[in-house]
């Protein structure tokens, strides 16, 4: 099987990825990858039956060190967390986070969402030239100071957390991505030995004290573990929910003006934004433990890389009528936007709360909302998990 090299392919890849996944999917179910991060090799899934199969696939494991010794990349996350195991070990661990983040608690954030929306809007639209970049004015700093006040942190260092966490999802360069995993490493440890000397009424709190019935509670790594999910994860993708949301409805001018008209499609319109555009190309690592069949090939066993095209699913028309539409009046409803099976986003209430309100409250308090930016000039994150703008220039005003 020939090696298809995504890094080879250039910026044109990494602004639109559809195309390419759709002429592999036209071949065939899975591909030989060399992927953008350090070269490394990989099996990429593609189209919806065979993506939400391997999503569900016992036989792909998460656990890290199932991984061949000869894969040049390594963890990047620190301490021990759902994304890095496989059950019963993942049961045990996503139980006991599961019983303290709640839709109630999920839902007390609410007020929070909202109030920081608006003070965020409120600088935004101060600006005299009526201009800003939505990543820097809304999109980044809304996750975050949601993260800070589900965890009870008081403050991060911002800048240096963004700069840490893009270049250990996203960088392509293998030591500037472990460089960026141990200063996050660090941080998040000082950060949850804090949390356990002044404890509060939050879920950090509530993880590091709780327990359940038969008395299993969270171990330090795994305290750390989770820390690194919420704040990675937690502002990750619903940053790039809420960019690659407003960036398809500003190019989409029927369908902006169809969600003016009628708020009442906000929640169908953030489903449509999840699969048409979603914030994850691909899902963390998955590593086969033994042979697996995909279509007419065999991937083999040993800790091979199995990535799922979850964009290209989201896109294949044997499950979504004219993919490549975006249109807020579908039926979105199946989409794997956050992934499928035992690993489902625990935190995807949580992502769709913040895009509804962030979107919602933006598009009310914009009415003159456009692009300040041709579509084609935008630099978009590098790498093959992270799907989003680095920047996206908009102005308000006339």
């Amino acid at each position: 099987m020939d090696i298809v090299d995504l890094a080879a392919l250039g910026e044109s890849f990494t602004r639109d990825p559809y195309p390419v996944y759709a002429r592999l999917r036209a071949r065939g179910p899975v591909h030989r990858i060399r992927m953008p991060e350090g070269g490394a090799l990989a099996w990429l899934v593609v189209g919806y039956a065979a993506g939400r199969a391997a999503l569900a696939d016992p036989r792909l494991s998460k656990d890290w060190s199932k991984v061949s010794p000869s894969f040049p990349l390594g963890a990047i996350s620190s301490g021990h967390h759902m994304l890095r195991a496989d059950p019963p070990d993942h049961t045990r661990l996503r139980r006991l986070v599961a019983r303290e983040f709640t839709p109630r608690r999920v839902e007390q954030l609410t007020p929070g969402i909202q109030k920081t929306t608006d003070a965020l809007l409120d600088r935004m639209l101060a600006a005299p030239d009526g201009r800003a970049d939505l990543v820097e004015a809304l999109s980044f700093p809304l996750p975050i100071s949601v993260i800070c006040e589900l965890l009870g942190v008081p403050d991060l260092e911002r800048e240096n957390f963004r700069t840490w966490s893009h270049d250990a999802i996203g960088a392509t360069d293998v030591e500037d991505r472990r460089a960026a995993a141990a200063a996050m490493g660090r941080f998040i440890r000082e950060l949850v030995a804090g949390k356990r000397q002044r404890p509060g009424d939050d879920l950090m709190s509530a993880l590091i004290h709780g327990s359940d019935e038969d008395g299993d509670a969270l171990s330090h790594e795994e305290l750390v573990g989770m820390a690194w999910l919420l704040l990675v994860a937690g502002h990750e993708t619903t940053a790039n929910l809420i960019s690659n949301g407003v960036l398809a409805l500003l190019t989409h001018p029927a369908q902006l003006a169809a969600l003016r008209a009628d708020p009442a499609l906000l929640d169908g319109a953030v489903e449509e934004m999840l699969r048409y555009d979603g914030p994850l190309e691909t899902p963390t690592f998955r590593f086969t433990t033994e042979p697996v069949p995909i279509g007419d090939t065999v991937v083999p066993g040993g800790g091979e890389l199995v990535l799922i095209a979850m964009g290209d699913a989201n896109r294949d028309p044997a499950r979504f009528p004219a993919p490549d539409r975006f249109d807020i009046t579908r039926d979105a409803r199946g989409h794997v936007a956050f992934g499928h099976g035992i690993h489902h986003c625990l935190g995807a209430p949580l992502a769709r709360l913040e895009a509804r309100v962030a979107i919602g409250t933006l598009l009310a308090r914009c009415p003159g909302l456009a692009l300040d930016i041709h579509p084609a000039a935008l630099t978009w994150r590098p790498g093959v998990m992270i799907r989003g703008p680095r920047s996206l220039p908009v102005r308000f005003t006339g």
